[in-house]
């Protein structure tokens, strides 16, 4: 078995070769998004990537449905000390701390949770997500005030910002109430990368659809958005 990759357009697709007795190149996309060819000995590389590479597309399409309807999937928190989570980019360490006066903070890589009760698993994990959220909600709304006056001079009105859980996306744009629903999970990823999949859907106020259009207006307002797309779902732990 070979590990093999083409480039289709900004994608690289990799795939396991298989090489077996069979007549015909067979490709396979598993539930698990794991894309398998299987080919002939006597069938040259070549001729198997650029049958990939002619099959891109249906891939890509696939994979991504494939995704949409995986089960979530997370790693669940103990919340004990030493743990490790991601905020904006950075790797914290939680440290539990018995306290009368219950609160969250975070200070040269700790993440503190103060908890009357450090056996309380439950308590523990609402104030943490409690924190997080809030914390959400104030950074998002300082990346869309930096943001937004760069598209406000094409008549569109500052959008609402709605914090949602989602599995298949970073973010949403529902035009007719004027609302951009950002994933929970962005809280995770460095703030420009925050500001990248905001212009993305400011800009879907303009330009439905993911032609020519929108990238190039993409590009020619975020220059390095590509950079930052690709820390976002390379880098950026996402259970989704």
């Amino acid at each position: 078995m070979e590990i093999l990759e083409v480039t289709y357009k900004d994608k690289i697709i990799k795939f396991e070769l298989h090489r077996k007795n069979v007549k015909n190149i067979n490709l396979n996309i598993k539930p698990d998004t794991t894309i398998m060819v299987s080919a002939n000995e006597k069938v040259p590389t070549d001729f198997v990537l650029n049958f990939v590479k002619e099959k891109a597309s249906w891939i890509l399409k696939s994979v991504n449905e494939f995704k949409e309807y995986q089960p979530e999937r997370k790693t669940a928190l103990e919340f004990i000390s030493g743990e490790s989570v991601k905020y904006l980019g950075k790797q914290y360490r939680l440290k539990i701390i018995e306290d009368d006066e219950e609160k969250v903070k975070y200070f040269r890589g700790y993440i503190y949770i103060h908890v009357k009760d450090k056996s309380n698993y439950t308590r523990k994990e609402n104030l943490f997500n409690n924190w997080m959220r809030e914390k959400a909600a104030i950074i998002f709304q300082e990346c869309l005030d930096k943001i937004y006056p760069i598209l406000e001079k094409y008549n569109i009105k500052k959008p609402e910002i709605m914090i949602r859980t989602m599995k298949a996306r970073w973010g949403s744009c529902i035009k007719d109430k004027n609302i951009i629903l950002l994933n929970f999970e962005l809280i995770k990823a460095p703030k420009y990368c925050i500001e990248y999949v905001i212009l993305h859907e400011l800009i879907h106020f303009l330009h439905r659809n993911h032609d020519h259009k929108f990238y190039n207006f993409m590009t020619s307002l975020m220059p390095d958005w590509k950079q930052r797309k690709e820390i976002l779902d390379e880098e950026v732990v996402r259970n989704l």
